[in-house]
């Protein structure tokens, strides 16, 4: 329990004797009190109490500076009475989503605080607003705590919750990224394994729109570590689908200039045009589907051959090479 005076005209006194009176050597009960340099706190506790007092001088001369530093580290806040320093002690708590307690019965800042609450719940829930404001009657004290204890409760259920959904997100990012690597990878290694030129063959053709669509997959899967509208699923399949509109948009244009071009297919030539062109799509799957959308596509003008100059030929997929 944080204190901050000993002074009789303020309700810690009598908090802390009866936080006294209810510890037992069983369960023993810690008070910090904070009070401003050069002043002292005296609670007058009888002896034998189960109650370990600690002094924690502030550096301020002030002790609104030791109370509001405090109240950050609290775990839970009770108001009762008070003026404009309780009011904006529990506009505080509750910006800053602290179990707050107040007790409107008593009335003061205590009681504005407990209208304010009604606005910003917190973790408190209608019967908890509705037991804060109730007179006061045999019993409440029993119940009012039950009420903090059970805000600070939900409070930790809630930041687990949070915690929980921030490993499940962290672990979501990384297996896509794990899988973006692996794609990635995989498009480079038909790449290097590509065989000699010969004849469109069942093989050669697998490989050679594998490894753009594997490149586009793994574009799409970076992509979205800026992007977390969605699970990392869509965001392949999305990828996907500009890799494959763009790779098959890039092949009928090579087809178009070079009807031949099957006949004798130089896999791995075109492998370094392709892969580059299927990660551009899949990292850029939003402009493909734009660009299919507005019809923009470019075909390789026929009669024109990009392989015998050594550059690309210009395809209707965006981040094509230039």
């Amino acid at each position: 329990m944080a204190v901050f005076s000993s002074k009789a005209t303020y309700i810690e006194r009598d908090v802390v004797h009866g936080y006294a009176e209810a510890c037992t050597a069983d369960a023993p009960g810690r008070v910090a009190a904070y009070p401003p340099r050069h002043r002292d706190v005296d609670f007058a506790l009888p002896s034998g109490s189960c109650v370990t007092m600690d002094l924690v001088r502030d550096t301020s001369g002030e002790w609104e500076v030791a109370y509001y530093r405090t109240l950050m580290e609290a775990d839970g806040v009770l108001l009762v009475g008070g003026g404009q320093s309780t009011r904006i002690a529990g506009i505080i708590a509750l910006s800053q989503r602290i179990p707050v307690l107040p007790v409107a019965a008593f009335g003061g800042g205590a009681g504005q605080v407990w209208v304010n609450l009604d606005k910003v719940r917190n973790d408190a829930n209608d019967d908890d607003i509705a037991l804060m404001g109730d007179d006061w009657r045999p019993g409440a004290d029993a119940r009012l705590v039950a009420c903090l204890l059970a805000q600070r409760q939900r409070r930790q259920e809630a930041e687990e919750a949070a915690r929980r959904e921030a490993r499940a997100g962290a672990w979501r990012l990384n297996s896509g990224l794990a899988v973006a690597v692996l794609c990635l990878l995989g498009s480079l290694a038909l790449l290097v394994g590509a065989g000699a030129p010969g004849p469109a063959t069942a093989q050669r053709l697998a490989v050679f729109v594998t490894a753009p669509l594997l490149a586009a997959v793994g574009g799409a899967l970076i992509r979205h570590t800026f992007d977390s509208g969605s699970g990392w699923l869509q965001g392949a399949v999305r990828g996907l689908g500009a890799g494959v509109v763009s790779v098959l948009l890039y092949c009928a244009s090579q087809l178009l200039a070079l009807p031949d071009l099957l006949d004798h297919l130089d896999v791995r030539r075109l492998l370094f045009f392709t892969v580059p062109l299927g990660f551009s799509a899949g990292f850029t799957f939003d402009l493909v589907f734009e660009r299919l959308r507005a019809g923009a596509v470019s075909v390789t003008p026929a009669g024109a051959d990009p392989l015998a100059s050594g550059a690309p030929a210009p395809s209707a997929g965006p981040g094509s090479p230039p």
